[in-house]
């Protein structure tokens, strides 16, 4: 009706011309060591915000929104946006950027200066996605702090080096089941979500990408903590081709100790890691008990 109030505008999301102007402005050569690939595309950040499931209900985690491609994308849906930016510069230019291109949800944004691996809290209400995209060197290692840190995260989405996406979303039994797999499965159910091509990036990355969906559910009973588990699960990998009594041996301080445990969980000690589930390595963990430093 005329007169209503038409409501916030949404954001405008960034295109090739405008993630170069904004890198000429700051002077910001993109480097290989933070894995800065920016995404230059608005059809492929509005389709990873689809694929990730959020909600207006959601408030969102990102982790290295660079110029800020995902994050625009993000505040179309998400009642409130924290970003992890480890670079000094783009954190600090990173507000006036959403102010720009999305003033109406520019008070639903903040960032947060910190190393994503580092960090310790997370300001504001309690965040219940994480949507990311990962820089690739450190992608498992920060997916798997931030689960454990934010216990209310109930889902997420990240986009991160395909084959890194393969490990993560494997089952046990597959070729490329390995840590990554099991520890993740501890957290959430893990699945493939589709497939980035390299030229939506500035500067072109030369992997492919590929996103990874996660929803949050319990981890599986027992007395042993996630140290001890995740301790097993570093052990049965470190040698893939032994089999589970060998890995074990220094874990468990002796092949006949590894031996019992693996017997008392019910699992054959000529067994592989790559054939067990995350529930297996925990019945090992608990049989192990008092043995793990």
């Amino acid at each position: 009706m005329p007169g209503d109030d038409p409501g916030p505008a949404g954001p405008r999301l960034l295109g090739p011309a405008d993630v170069r102007s904004l890198a000429a402005g700051l002077d910001l050569r993109p480097t290989k060591q933070r894995g800065q690939n920016f995404v230059i595309d608005p059809n492929t950040v509005r389709r990873i915000v689809r694929a990730s499931g959020i909600t207006h209900d959601d408030v969102v985690v990102e982790v290295g929104p660079g110029l800020g491609s995902l994050t625009l994308a993000l505040l179309e849906v998400a009642p409130r946006v924290v970003a992890l930016e480890v670079d000094p510069v783009l954190a600090e230019a990173l507000p006036a950027t959403i102010a720009t291109y999305a003033p109406d949800q520019a008070a639903a944004f903040e960032v947060l200066h910190a190393d994503a691996m580092r960090v310790t809290a997370v300001p504001g209400p309690a965040p219940t996605a994480l949507v990311a995209n990962l820089p690739y060197n450190v992608s498992v290692p920060v997916l798997l702090h931030l689960l454990a840190l934010l216990p209310s995260l109930e889902k997420g989405l990240v986009m991160v080096q395909s084959e890194v996406a393969d490990r993560l979303a494997a089952p046990p039994g597959s070729k490329v089941y390995g840590v990554p797999s099991a520890k993740a499965a501890w957290f959430a159910d893990v699945r493939r979500a589709g497939a980035i091509g390299r030229n939506v990036f500035w500067p072109a990355p030369n992997v492919d990408s590929g996103l990874v969906a996660w929803t949050r559910r319990e981890p599986p009973r027992t007395t042993a903590s996630r140290e001890e588990v995740f301790a097993v699960v570093d052990a049965a990998f470190a040698h893939r081709r032994k089999a589970l009594r060998g890995a074990l041996r220094g874990l468990a301080g002796s092949a006949e100790a590894a031996t019992a445990a693996l017997e008392a969980a019910g699992i054959d000690p000529l067994t592989r890691g790559e054939a067990l589930g995350i529930a297996d390595f925990a019945r090992i963990a608990e049989g192990l008990a008092g043995r793990i430093a």
